[in-house]
């Protein structure tokens, strides 16, 4: 597979074209950034980690019947995925309340919900991803209702199994994010990554936050935390 020219730059990612137009390669950076990227930094091998635990999940996903956009890992940093057209959604999953959840309800940190709730964020940096309801987002156009049902099904379904992973690993999955796209012809898939980027884990014995927490409010261990969530899936991860 030729890697061709650079098509995008984003915050944590490069995406490649390649010799065969329906597929791309992506190339994980170390660069870090919180709250919109008003916070920038560097996590020192944050993008071998993310690479390699997204691919091993997402292929752990797909053995579940959810369809994702990995082709094949290429490198410690570089993955082949399916091009796709990413829905301007981010969907946020949640098991207990957490970060913006709890300052905009005065929710206490760590409540546990019923159920998992879900809830979507319009993906526009301009205008700083905000929330938005199914009603407003069909009404611009972002996503069909029939897509925004597929999303809502698919998202439930991959907390229920990185869920229930996570906790063989000794990892509360608190909540996450998730992206989707579309396949030339239509298909809504899983793409984009899963990793401590995206998602909020907490040992399950302490408490203690082992995901992109530590470089948001600055509680220091960032590498060592990265590095033992991938410890531990790796461990369970047969």
């Amino acid at each position: 597979m030729q890697k061709l020219e650079q098509l995008y730059e984003g915050k944590a990612k490069r995406v490649y074209a390649t010799d065969d137009p329906e597929l791309l390669i992506v190339d994980y950076k170390d660069d870090a950034t919180a709250f919109n990227g008003v916070k920038k930094g560097s996590i020192a091998g944050k993008g071998i980690i993310n690479n390699q635990m997204s691919n091993r999940l997402m292929q752990r996903l797909e053995r579940e019947g959810i369809p994702t956009h990995f082709v094949q890992e290429l490198s410690e940093r570089e993955t082949l995925v399916k091009r796709v057209q990413i829905v301007p959604l981010e969907v946020i999953v949640r098991n207990l309340a957490a970060g913006s959840f709890s300052k905009r309800y005065g929710v206490p940190e760590g409540q546990p919900f019923d159920r998992p709730t879900i809830e979507f964020s319009y993906k526009n940096d301009e205008l700083g991803d905000p929330l938005i309801n199914t009603s407003h987002l069909l009404a611009i156009h972002l996503a069909t209702e029939e897509e925004v049902e597929t999303i809502k099904r698919y998202a439930f379904r991959v907390n229920e199994v990185l869920r229930a992973f996570w906790a063989q690993c000794g990892v509360t999955l608190v909540d996450f994010k998730l992206e989707f796209g579309r396949l030339a012809d239509g298909t809504i898939i899983l793409a984009d990554e899963i990793s401590p980027d995206t998602c909020r884990l907490w040992d399950s014995a302490t408490g203690k936050k082992l995901d992109k927490d530590r470089f948001r409010r600055d509680l220091g261990g960032v590498e060592d935390a990265y590095t033992e969530v991938m410890r531990r899936l790796c461990e369970h991860d047969a």
